[in-house]
């Protein structure tokens, strides 16, 4: 698979992410549902700490995305839905220091609540190969 950065503005890419990414020459793609901080019963973890629960939502990612035999590094889309969007740039590096340099097309969405009573993030990701 071949992955080309679209961005006629600059300014995404310091912030780890594209515009838009042009793929050519993809195998499989991969949709994922939206992955929050739950533990494997889906039991709420974190809450109040929207840092922690970015990170148990991307580990949670990680873990759907090896079930496919994909890694972070074939994330194309990640779309990110909060409650507190505020917050949640503020920790964004957090995010994009995992892909290690792999930027991605993304979207922050403001929600009024997740699916749990103490989520604060959730990420939606769709992965190609």
């Amino acid at each position: 698979m071949e992955r080309t950065a679209v961005n006629p503005w600059p300014f995404s890419v310091p912030l780890g992410f594209d515009q838009a990414q042009l793929v050519k020459g993809r195998r499989r793609e991969l949709i994922c549902s939206a992955q929050d901080a739950v533990d494997a019963n889906g039991d709420s973890q974190h809450p109040g700490d929207l840092a922690a629960q970015l990170g148990l939502a991307l580990d949670n990612l990680e873990a759907v995305l090896a079930g496919a035999d994909m890694t972070l590094a074939n994330v194309v889309r990640l779309n990110f839905y909060t409650t507190d969007v505020d917050s949640l740039l503020q920790h964004f590096p957090l995010a994009t220091k995992r892909f290690g340099g792999k930027r991605f097309a993304t979207t922050v969405l403001g929600v009024a609540s997740l699916a749990g009573p103490d989520l604060l993030v959730a990420i939606e990701a769709t992965a190609m190969d």
